[in-house]
């Protein structure tokens, strides 16, 4: 990934971590809490392909296992939205460019019910007894439904910022090869004015040359080299 679209997934993880605990959480709405983190992966995935998604899912899953208070397995969540951030990618649509919102939508049904089965797969796998007593069915039904409540306003803003960043940065590189090929050409025609210059000299040494042997007719005289007393010949 790109510094620049390492900054701005860790910026838009971070912002949306804190909203879901500080906030989403603390309204003890029935069933599952909004899941905000999943969004903001679902949002960077459909922008930046299934390795960034996967990336990106993989720290924001990690991030929110690490974040209080959380009473999970530390890399169940992680793993999870790494999967999801992986396939939401392969979805990609050309360009970014989403035609119509239906596409994004049943992405976003589709993430929050396989999100909801894989965490309770994994509990499983992993022995976590921490949403035991709680209805599978209930979740899923409530995770899809404030998913789809939330999509239309976060995943449409975060494909936004996601976009424009590729685009400064596509600009920048465009920038940078037009100038260096501007400081090649200048260099170039740097190059021929000296080139043009030493042959110019090189045509003055030969005409003084042919002035001084052909036009007079003499032979240009010899240079008399003399031994210098106290060096050594080596």
């Amino acid at each position: 990934m790109h510094v620049n679209r390492l900054l701005l997934a860790a910026s838009l993880v971070v912002v949306a971590l804190v909203i879901q605990v500080s906030v989403l959480a603390r309204l003890h709405l029935p069933g599952a809490v909004p899941d905000l983190m999943l969004l903001v992966v679902l949002g960077l995935a459909l922008v930046y392909g299934h390795t960034g998604g996967a990336l990106v899912g993989f720290g924001a899953g990690l991030l929110a296992d690490l974040a209080p208070p959380a009473d999970h397995a530390v890399g169940r969540y992680a793993l999870v939205l790494a999967v999801i951030g992986y396939f939401a990618g392969l979805v990609k649509p050309e360009k970014g460019q989403v035609r119509s919102a239906a596409g994004p939508m049943v992405v976003v049904a589709v993430a929050a019910i396989c999100s909801t089965l894989l965490y309770a797969g994994v509990g499983a796998l992993v022995s976590d007894s921490s949403a035991r007593g709680v209805g599978l069915g209930g979740l899923i039904f409530s995770s899809t439904l404030y998913d789809l409540l939330l999509a239309p306003f976060v995943v449409p803003a975060i494909m936004a910022l996601a976009r424009k960043a590729e685009r400064e940065v596509v600009a920048d590189g465009t920038e940078g090869t037009a100038g260096s090929a501007a400081g090649d050409s200048a260099y170039r025609w740097l190059a021929a004015g000296t080139a043009s210059g030493r042959g110019g000299r090189r045509g003055r040494g030969l005409i003084g040359r042919q002035k001084g042997g052909v036009f007079t007719g003499k032979a240009p005289s010899k240079v008399k080299v003399s031994k210098i007393k106290g060096v050594k010949r080596l």
